[in-house]
């Protein structure tokens, strides 16, 4: 039973994309022909064939670059999310620790990212660790606000059923807050889990010896304009892959969740 249920989420989940994947080959093949009936120079745009051209030529290339920038991102990703949770969940336990840190969390997304990176990199040099941070204070916000809301817009009816039959703090979080607050945490997952590659491009961007920022700003130095979207492609393949996984993840962890037909 099970396997002929996820075989039809799965043809429900094509049927569901299949007019977004028409009009995607619709604007490449749009793109195509203008620039090729236009004669637009390679430097200036190139077409879908030759980013595609460029992204096998530059096959071997762009994999070890890539690899780099997928360790960064897992490994920030992957500490921005327990960081995240220890201080959702403390917020959302404890008023007074919400008092007292909350102000500081908004106040932090209000500094430019594009600011705080080149100190990263002036402080703690060309390595890893930087664009690892990097990753972590863009992933860090929407993971523990997510988690914080998603724990105070709990049912307060079952948390006054509980507290009347004499549970306990932690056993009402157990079995009423964490579990209404995982819908909420998985949306903030998900855009965690899309913006993460993003944060370690710029890492790299601003300074690094390897990862797909490195090869973007090399290429784009250099008008290699098929070079530069055969990067984009890369990092927006990458960032989907980030969010499938998440996506996964979440009906997994939801199984009682409704699914979108």
């Amino acid at each position: 039973m099970d396997k002929y249920r996820s075989q039809g989420l799965s043809l429900s989940g094509i049927r569901r994309n299949f007019p977004a994947f028409i009009l995607l080959i619709l604007v490449l093949l749009l793109w195509e022909i203008v620039v090729k009936g236009l004669k637009v120079p390679l430097w200036l745009l190139p077409a879908p064939s030759q980013v595609g051209k460029a992204l096998w030529q530059t096959r071997h290339l762009l994999l070890q670059h890539t690899f780099t920038t997928v360790l960064e991102t897992t490994a920030g990703f992957g500490l921005a999310v327990a960081a995240g949770i220890l201080t959702g969940l403390l917020m959302g336990i404890f008023p007074s620790v919400k008092r007292l840190f909350y102000p500081f969390l908004i106040i932090s997304q209000t500094i430019p990212l594009i600011a705080v990176a080149p100190l990263l990199i002036l402080w703690l040099g060309y390595g890893l660790l930087p664009k690892i941070i990097t990753v972590i204070l863009v992933c860090y916000f929407p993971v523990t606000i997510s988690l914080l809301e998603g724990l105070e817009a709990s049912d307060p009816d079952y948390t006054r059923l509980l507290r009347s039959m004499g549970a306990s703090r932690w056993q009402i979080l157990r079995l009423v807050r964490w579990p209404h607050a995982l819908p909420s945490l998985f949306a903030g997952l998900k855009i965690a889990a899309t913006y993460s590659v993003m944060g370690a491009v710029i890492g790299e961007w601003l300074g690094a010896s390897s990862g797909l920022g490195v090869y973007l700003t090399n290429s784009s130095h250099s008008f290699l304009t098929d070079r530069v979207f055969a990067a984009i492609f890369t990092i927006t393949v990458l960032s989907f892959v980030y969010f499938l996984v998440i996506s996964l993840l979440g009906r997994l962890a939801l199984p009682w969740l409704k699914i979108e037909k």
